[in-house]
């Protein structure tokens, strides 16, 4: 499969946005938020996680050369 780095921004966006949101609930959490602190850190770890290592590019790719360096002289 084509390593995309678009796919992976799409990916990482997100996963960092709401990570942070459940970490940011279980950090300043009050009242029934404060209940659940140890599922939003789960939650928020999880997706910072997901996101991160969606980053990581594949390796069962063949390293290819990029376009400009096939050119014959």
């Amino acid at each position: 499969m084509a390593d995309n780095r678009i796919a992976r921004g799409i990916v990482l966006v997100p996963c960092l946005l709401l990570g942070g949101a459940f970490l940011a609930t279980a950090a300043w959490g009050q009242g029934a938020a404060a209940d659940n602190r140890g599922l939003a850190i789960a939650i928020g770890a999880a997706l910072l996680g997901a996101g991160l290592l969606s980053q990581v590019p594949s390796s069962d790719d063949p390293v290819t050369k990029p376009d400009d360096d096939n050119r014959s002289h």
